[in-house]
């Protein structure tokens, strides 16, 4: 048998969990930082702040703070990715996924499709960033000097 650096054993066990604990991060952190956002400003708490993409705008204060909400979520992520998941081959495919199944609950939630450009918008910048920022994250994590002798060097 032929040794090699690291071993990848497909567990799908390991990965659905991974995808329900980002998931739960995902949503976690996205009320936090709009109740953090609503109590800033004096605005009332809803669902519709996270699921609604009318909500999401660049003409209203509260759209522009939703989005700010929405972006700042994405860094947290980024971290919930460096955290949890720790391979920056898998961060994209862990983005893409929580946001896939964010769209499918928007549209669960609206009964209709996105349609809104700037909820399109800021859902594709919210992937970019918790994709690059949790990738270098992780990239550095993985590039760091694995030590090679650690024990007490003897003299001969």
């Amino acid at each position: 048998m032929v040794g090699h650096f690291r071993s990848y054993v497909w567990d799908p066990v390991l990965i659905v969990s991974q995808i329900i604990l980002m998931q739960c991060i995902y949503y976690s952190f996205l009320g936090l930082w709009l109740a953090g956002v609503d109590s800033l400003v004096q605005n009332s708490r809803s669902l519709d702040q996270i699921f609604s993409y009318e909500v999401l705008g660049f003409s209203t204060p509260q759209g522009r703070l939703s989005m700010m909400a929405f972006i700042l979520n994405s860094l947290t992520c980024a971290l919930g990715l460096w955290f949890f998941v720790r391979r920056g081959k898998k961060c994209l495919d862990f983005t893409v996924t929580i946001h896939f199944f964010h769209l499918i609950g928007c549209w669960i939630y609206n009964a209709r499709f996105p349609g809104a450009l700037s909820w399109w918008l800021v859902n594709v910048v919210c992937m970019a960033l918790m994709a690059v920022i949790g990738e270098y994250l992780c990239m550095r994590t993985e590039l760091r000097a694995i030590p090679v002798n650690t024990g007490p060097k003897s003299t001969l």
